[in-house]
């Protein structure tokens, strides 16, 4: 079997798993955001009857009623309408694009973080904890199209949370992760351009 045959037929399990466990009420979160050794929160999702709703809302906003100034730029996510809004330091630039959100309300964190840190070609590595329950998930997956981060990832000072790609653009408008935020990857690209390390991140 050739090494992709290996990472898809993993990959695969690894899907069945993970969607059985949250059908099974077995992946609450925050609680994935507590193992300290991990890179991220984030598991690709099958897209199932569990994920069929595909809503975004467009609807321009204005930065005042959420942030008190722009400096370093602004990012704001609705996880409602399942968009993000991006607002440049000097608010010459206003960008909208649809998003992926957390699954569940439970998995969803709220309020005021920054970017940390920007990853162009992401890894992504499960806890401990999660290759305990499941034992025949990859140990790690380095960039590439079975990432579950995508192309490019904005990480947040909140530990384990993202805002990133995703190769698998069903999940777009849909409630489907597992507490990150998700982008088309040419969207992320071009977040991944204009915010910088220090951006305001405010979700709500």
């Amino acid at each position: 079997m050739s090494t992709r045959g290996k990472v898809m037929f993993g990959r695969r399990s690894f899907l069945a798993t993970t969607a059985a466990a949250a059908a099974g009420g077995l992946l609450a979160a925050p609680g994935l955001g507590q193992d300290t050794d991990a890179t991220s929160t984030e598991v690709e999702r099958d897209i199932s009857e569990v994920v069929r709703h595909n809503i975004s809302s467009f609807r321009s906003l204005d930065w005042r009623p959420y942030f008190s100034n722009l400096s370093k730029g602004a990012i704001l996510v609705d996880t409602t309408s399942r968009a993000l809004h991006y607002w440049s330091q000097d608010a010459s630039i206003y960008k909208l694009y649809p998003t992926s959100v957390p699954l569940t309300d439970e998995m969803t964190r709220r309020g005021r973080t920054s970017v940390v840190r920007k990853v162009e070609g992401p890894d992504w590595r499960p806890t401990p904890s999660m290759l305990k329950r499941n034992p025949e998930w990859p140990a790690y997956i380095p960039p590439g199209p079975d990432n579950p981060l995508g192309t490019h990832a904005l990480y947040l000072s909140w530990t384990y949370y993202r805002i990133h790609g995703t190769h698998d653009t069903r999940k777009i408008g849909r409630r489907s992760s597992n507490g990150c935020i998700g982008l088309y990857n040419e969207h992320i690209q071009e977040l991944f351009a204009l915010a910088n390390v220090g951006t305001q991140v405010l979700l709500i």
